[in-house]
């Protein structure tokens, strides 16, 4: 089985190079790593060059933010499932992708998805949260549940049949997507009990208060957009939800 993992990439020439190689050393024979650059001026894509070898498609250009640039990445896709691992995040272990593989191969399910370290930016071995996907149940979305974006796995066909991101919404359209796929279109999803992904606190969803509040208003929006009725109370919820996901040791990320 073909696998299409996507990194997305703007001014990280600092990081570039780890998301890089974690997929390199994956064990998986089929994996097609696609990086969508957009228009880094720090040599971001002089760093990822130094590995064109194992970079099926690469591509450098403006955009209009890092959802743009998803869809990009989704476009260029020829595997038969797609995943995404960021510019600075990390494939939790050697096996990641072939483990996922082998889900899809085993069980009938249109999107997979595991468990995920969200990790200190500036030392990627003190993990901040521990966030647990859990058993699938479709009524979850009610209560401000989504599945890790960077710890889920997807059939392309689903993004042939359902969409893309939706970049009006400019940092929840990842929470759009996984609503529109599981929740409006009811999708077959399963959780396996595996970390998938480390990854950095800081993204475009939580660098700040004031994007932490928008990402929650978005979230209520996604269901509007999708002609689905919920509690404004949602707003809260999803973060109320992130307390129990907080930890104050450092895990290994072994999975």
């Amino acid at each position: 089985m073909k696998v299409s993992v996507i990194t997305v990439c703007y001014n990280a020439a600092g990081e570039i190079d780890e998301t890089i190689r974690s997929v390199m050393v994956q064990d998986h024979a089929d994996i097609e790593h696609i990086v969508i650059d957009g228009g880094s001026t720090d040599g971001t894509q002089d760093r990822v060059m130094r590995y064109r070898e194992c970079i099926a498609q690469f591509t450098s250009e403006g955009d209009e933010g890092v959802y743009d640039a998803m869809n990009k990445g989704v476009r260029l896709a020829t595997g038969e499932v797609v995943a995404f691992v960021n510019a600075g995040d990390m494939l939790a272990t050697r096996n990641t992708v072939s483990y996922m593989a082998r889900a899809f191969s085993e069980h009938d399910a249109d999107v997979i998805y595991g468990d995920a370290l969200m990790v200190d930016p500036g030392d990627i071995t003190m993990v901040k949260r521990f966030w647990k996907g859990g058993a699938y149940d479709r009524e979850n979305f009610r209560k401000g549940w989504m599945p890790p974006h960077l710890g889920t796995y997807i059939r392309r066909n689903a993004y042939e049949r359902f969409g893309l991101f939706n970049t009006a919404l400019k940092v929840s359209a990842d929470y759009e997507l996984m609503f529109r796929f599981l929740y409006k279109h009811r999708l077959k999803a399963r959780y396996v009990p595996k970390v998938l992904v480390r990854f950095r606190l800081g993204g475009v969803s939580n660098r700040s208060l004031g994007h932490i509040w928008r990402a929650n208003v978005e979230v209520y929006k996604a269901w509007k957009m999708n002609g689905e009725r919920v509690s404004p109370l949602i707003v809260l919820r999803k973060p109320l939800r992130k307390l129990g996901q907080m930890i104050t040791r450092n895990q290994n990320g072994q999975g």
